[in-house]
């Protein structure tokens, strides 16, 4: 990219000079020209670096729909990297669109150049994309791509949903119960210790709480977050401590199940997309166990890989690391008798978006009760410390 000094003329035959930034001669040209401006000369004047940064998921889905709409169309690939960078919104893409249009002109395949931005793209989508240059079916395999990538984006927004409602309704509790400790106790405890009567455990324990709260509420407060912070900057540094977080996570009540779900399904999508494109099983595996994220089921997709690797049937090598259910191992079973995996992959994967949706409506069917029931106990403890003593007094008051 570079910073361009221009003169161009518009429709009326006036002179226009300015400046304007582009990734060539011909990128310069052609943004004057949607603007209604012819080119006279050109200088460039500064080189402008942008560092190559990972393409949200959004972004790389409305990218690859594009891409594949204009190949099926017909559109030669430079004309359809034309079109796109003369119509991008943002200068991130069209200078990736201006990228990977000069190293096709120069000789380089499609995959060649998105192997050339790998901050943007992965390496499993770059791997694809040579598959279908290999095999002639680029715009089918860009589709199934871009198809994934929605479904992935889906499932991102399921696991949000899942974990959005339960911190909602955490910090609700979290407020009220600093709420009372800082300005409802305090006033209650003085007029309880102004009675001159005994104070009971409960309500010790309660005055001791509400100290704390008010005089190190700045410590209390940020201490969870900062406990958080702290394991995951220790489990990114110790692998023993990073196995033993990823086996809690997955052995958490409820939630964690889910979340083995979900990763288990991206994990079936993958190795069918692998499939389907051409990639050998071996090899889809290896995409299948740096996405799945979390280090037990990637140990477990490791030494099933290596298992098929050995000679044994797919569904033996799942079977023997306990990972996916008896219906799942069923599926692919049959599918490898019967000669369609492909079909079988895609039985699982609708297995596990169903499965998924009906797993996260229990489990919120489930945390809605059980915070309310925590919320109850956690004001039960508060009335119980604090009337006891009240009760206690007026029952010896003598009528």
């Amino acid at each position: 990219m570079a910073i361009y000094r221009y003169r161009a003329i518009d429709e009326d035959g006036k002179v226009i000079k300015g400046e304007l930034e582009a990734l060539n001669d011909l990128d310069l040209e052609s943004q004057l020209k949607n603007s209604g401006l012819d080119l006279i000369k050109a200088t460039p004047i500064k080189t402008v670096v942008r560092a190559a940064r990972k393409m949200p998921r959004r972004e790389l889905i409305n990218f690859l729909f594009q891409l594949e709409m204009l190949l099926r169309a017909g559109v030669p690939i430079l004309a359809v990297l034309a079109d796109m960078r003369d119509a991008a919104e943002t200068p991130d893409m069209r200078n990736l669109c201006g990228g990977i249009y000069d190293r096709i002109d120069t000789g380089s395949s499609i995959s060649e150049a998105f192997a050339a931005n790998p901050g943007v793209f992965p390496e499993l989508l770059i791997n694809l994309v040579r598959a279908g240059e290999a095999t002639g079916q680029l715009p089918e395999v860009i589709q199934e791509i871009g198809r994934s990538l929605k479904w992935q984006d889906e499932l991102a927004s399921k696991t949000k949903q899942l974990m959005m409602y339960p911190a909602f309704v955490t910090v609700v509790i979290t407020a009220v119960v600093v709420f009372l400790m800082v300005f409802i106790v305090p006033q209650i405890v003085k007029f309880i210790v102004n009675m001159g009567q005994e104070i009971p455990l409960q309500t010790k324990i309660l005055i001791w709480v509400s100290d704390a709260f008010v005089n190190y509420w700045w410590l209390i407060l940020p201490t969870p977050a900062a406990l958080i912070i702290l394991l995951m900057t220790v489990s990114k540094l110790d692998p023993r401590i990073r196995h033993k977080l990823h086996a809690a996570i997955l052995g958490t009540p409820f939630i964690g199940q889910v979340i083995k779900k979900i990763i288990l399904a991206r994990v079936s999508d993958t190795l069918a997309l692998t499939y389907r494109t051409g990639i050998p099983v071996l090899e889809g595996l290896d995409y299948c166990r740096n996405i799945s994220g979390n280090l037990i089921i990637k140990e477990a997709i490791e030494r099933a890989r290596d298992s098929i690797a050995n000679g044994a049937p797919i569904s033996q090598g799942f079977a023997k690391q306990l990972l996916f259910p008896s219906l799942v191992i069923r599926m692919l079973k049959v599918g490898e008798e019967t000669g369609d995996l492909d079909g079988a992959l895609k039985n699982i994967s609708y297995f596990y978006n169903r499965d998924i949706d009906e797993s996260i409506q229990r489990v919120q069917a489930l945390i809605e009760p059980a915070l309310t029931v925590v919320l109850g106990l956690i004001i039960g403890w508060v009335m119980l410390a604090v009337l006891g003593p009240i009760y206690d007094t007026i029952s010896k008051i003598k009528m």
